[in-house]
C-alpha cells in the first residue's frame, strides 16, 4: 500500500491533511516533531513525506537532511508559510520533489502527492533499467580465449538488425547470457525480453504458452490469455532448448516465423507479431535433422546467425579471468574479506573439465566465498571431485609449485595445443582452426615446447 508520513507540530493540521488522503486510498503515519519523523523513516519507509519547515526542536530543512541520508528514495513535498522561499529554495537543493504553501489547498496538495507517487515509479523502472542494462553488458560475458573472440563479433555484429540468431553450446556455456546481451545491447529492441524454457513446460501447455489461448479453448481455459509472441511484442523472444519442441510445434512456429502473425488456441483470428527470435539449444540439431527429431526447414529458418559457445575445457586460459570476475561479484558475500585464489588452488580449477561449465565454477567460487574461513580459497575449501584431479605427488612435487607465472601459462597453452591437436587427429591446419590462430602458429608452437604426436601419451 502506498504510504505518506505527515510531519507538523500542528495537530489540526495533521488531522485535516491525514483524512483528505485517507479517503484518496493511502496508509497514512504521522509525525509531531523532527526526531520522530526521521525515526519513522527508518521503520516506515514511506514513499512520500509532506514535511513542515517551521517546527521547534528540529527544522524541516534538517529532518530532510538527515532523511536522505538514510533513504533517498522517499519523495518530499516540504510545507511552508509566506515569506519563507529561501529556505524552500535549500531543500530543492538538498533534494525535496516540490513545495506547497500554507493555507494549504486540498485539491493541489492532492495534485502534488499524486505526481511525486509517479515520478517515484519512473525513478523505480529507470533504475531497474539501468540496473538491467549494467547487468547484461557485454563487458559481463568474460573470456580472451580465440573462440570468445569470435563469439564477440559475432554478438556485434547482430546486436543491431533483426537477424534470427541459433546459440549452440553445452548446458551451463551461458547462452541466455548471450541472449540477453544481444537484447540489451541493441538500439532497435526497446520492447521486453521474454524468454521461454521449451524443455520444462509439457508438450501439452507449450502451445498455449507461445501462442496463448482464447477463453474456452480448452479444459480450465477461462479466461484469454496472451502468449509469448505477443508479450515479447517490439522486443526479443529467447526460445531456450529449442531442441526439444514436438514436430507439431516446430510446423507452428515454422509458419509464424514465416507470416509474422501467430493464431491463438482456439482463435481464428491472425495477430501481427514484431518480435526478434533468439533460439538456443545443447543439442546436436544437424544430427537431430538426420534422425528425423527436427525440421530441416526450421533449422534453416532459425541458422541464419549461429553462435557456437565453447565448453569451459576447450578455453581453460580464461578460466583465471572467470574467477576473478566472479570474486568481483560476490564479494560482498565474504563479510568484508578480500577473497583472492592462490596458485595451488588455481591448479585445480585449471585441471578439472568442468562438465557443468561456467556456471559450475560460478557455483564453485560462491560456496568458496561464503564457506571459506580465511581470506585464501584453499584447495580445501573446493569439492571433492576437484580435489582429485591433483593427486598428492603433484601437490609436493617442489617443481610443480614453484613455477612463475609464465611457466604456469606456457603449461597450460601446451596443454591445450595437445588438446587441440588430439581432437583435429593431430591434423595441424584444423587444430589452428580450432583455436582461432594459424598453421605456422600452431607449428611455431609445436616446435617450441617440443609437442610430437608419438611422445604424447594416449588419453
Amino acid at each position: 500500500m502506498k504510504k505518506i508520513l505527515i510531519v507538523d507540530d500542528e495537530p489540526h493540521i495533521m488531522e485535516l491533511l491525514s483524512t483528505a488522503l485517507e479517503d484518496e486510498g493511502y496508509r497514512i503515519i504521522v509525525a509531531n516533531n523532527g526526531k520522530e519523523a526521521v525515526s519513522q523513516v527508518k521503520k516506515e519507509k514511506p514513499q512520500v513525506m509532506l514535511l513542515d519547515i517551521k517546527m521547534p526542536d528540529m527544522d524541516g530543512v534538517e529532518v530532510l537532511r538527515q532523511m536522505k541520508k538514510i533513504n533517498k528514495a522517499t519523495s518530499v513535498i516540504m510545507m511552508t508559510a509566506h515569506g519563507a522561499m529561501d529556505t524552500v529554495v535549500e531543500a530543492i537543493k538538498l533534494g525535496a520533489y516540490d513545495y506547497i504553501t500554507k493555507p494549504i489547498d486540498l485539491n493541489k496538495l492532492k495534485s502534488l502527492v499524486n505526481g511525486a507517487f509517479e515520478v517515484k515509479v519512473l525513478d523505480e523502472k529507470a533504475s531497474i533499467q539501468r540496473k538491467t542494462e549494467e547487468e547484461h553488458k557485454l563487458e559481463n560475458i568474460v573470456g580472451k580465449n580465440p573462440k570468445m573472440l569470435e563469439v564477440y563479433k559475432r554478438i556485434g555484429k547482430v546486436v543491431n538488425n533483426k537477424a534470427t540468431v541459433l546459440i549452440q553450446g553445452e548446458t551451463g556455456t551461458g547462452k541466455e547470457l548471450v541472449a540477453r546481451a544481444i537484447h540489451f545491447n541493441s538500439i532497435l529492441r526497446k520492447g521486453p525480453f521474454v524468454a521461454v524454457d521449451c524443455a520444462s513446460l509439457p508438450e501439452d501447455l507449450l502451445e498455449s504458452e507461445l501462442f496463448g489461448h482464447e477463453k474456452g479453448a480448452f479444459t480450465g481455459a477461462i479466461a484469454q490469455k496472451m502468449g509469448k509472441f505477443e508479450l515479447a511484442s517490439g522486443g526479443t523472444l529467447f526460445l531456450d532448448e529449442i531442441g526439444n519442441l514436438d514436430l507439431t510445434t516446430q510446423a507452428k512456429l515454422l509458419r509464424v516465423l514465416q507470416e509474422k502473425k501467430i493464431e491463438r488456441v482456439g482463435g481464428t483470428k491472425p495477430i501481427k507479431i514484431d518480435v526478434r527470435i533468439i533460439a538456443a539449444t545443447n543439442r546436436n540439431l544437424e544430427k537431430a535433422l538426420k534422425e528425423g527429431a527436427f525440421r530441416e526447414d526450421l533449422y534453416y529458418r532459425l541458422n541464419v546467425v549461429t553462435i557456437n559457445l565453447p565448453p569451459l575445457k576447450e578455453r581453460k586460459d580464461d578460466i583465471p579471468f572467470l574467477v576473478e570476475y566472479f570474486l568481483s561479484r560476490y564479494r560482498l558475500e565474504s563479510v568484508g574479506r578480500t577473497k583472492y585464489v592462490p596458485p595451488e588452488t588455481m591448479d585445480f580449477l585449471i585441471r578439472y573439465n568442468w562438465p557443468g561449465n561456467v556456471r559450475e565454477l560460478e557455483n564453485v567460487i560462491e560456496r568458496a566465498i561464503v564457506m571459506g574461513k580465511g581470506d585464501a580459497i584453499l584447495p580445501q575449501d573446493l569439492p571433492l571431485e576437484i580435489q582429485k584431479t591433483l593427486d598428492s605427488s603433484q601437490l609436493t612435487s617442489p617443481s610443480n609449485t614453484r613455477l612463475s607465472l609464465k611457466e604456469r601459462i606456457a603449461q597450460l597453452e601446451k596443454e591445450i595445443i595437445i588438446d587441440a591437436l588430439k581432437e583435429s587427429e593431430w591434423i595441424q591446419t584444423k587444430a589452428a582452426k580450432l583455436l582461432g590462430t594459424s598453421r605456422r602458429i600452431i607449428k611455431y608452437k609445436m616446435e617450441k615446447y617440443e609437442i610430437k604426436k608419438g611422445s604424447i601419451p594416449k588419453s
